[in-house]
């Protein structure tokens, strides 16, 4: 087999509004992945605009700030408890959210950040639940 036959290249759709854009990088379809694999995707906001805003009933995620600065606003939506932590690309981390944790991204910055994410199973719109954020 050919070098061209081995390599497998698949188009990627960006999608963009108002308040940035996304990127799914890894949407779990792609061949030769292993049995379970989730999303990675890449998320952008401009400045002063949130992206986020939810919560999920089964899946969990990391997140790495890649570029620009924003908060995370996260809220536990058992207890309630609330917490904010500030991100920046000058000081990079992994964040771990786990399921029932409502989280959104504000951008705090001059400059568009970047995100990068990966959850840890497939988009399922349905364990995607709308939270208001009101800090």
């Amino acid at each position: 087999m050919s070098l061209k036959e081995k390599i497998k290249v698949t188009s990627l759709r960006v999608i963009s509004d108002s308040r940035g854009w996304f990127l799914k990088v890894i949407n779990g379809y792609e061949e030769n992945l292993p049995k379970h694999t989730g999303e990675i995707y890449f998320t952008s906001a401009l400045p002063g605009k949130s992206k986020g805003g939810h919560y999920h009933i089964r899946a969990v995620e990391w997140f790495v700030l890649i570029k620009g600065q924003c908060d995370l606003h996260l809220i536990d939506v058992e207890t309630n408890e609330k917490m904010i932590l500030k991100l920046s690309s000058d000081d990079p981390m992994t964040i771990y959210v786990p399921n029932n944790v409502a989280h959104s991204f504000f951008n705090t910055g001059e400059v568009d950040y970047i995100l990068m994410a990966y959850s840890d199973i497939l988009y399922d719109p349905v364990d995607t639940i709308p939270y208001d954020f009101n800090f």
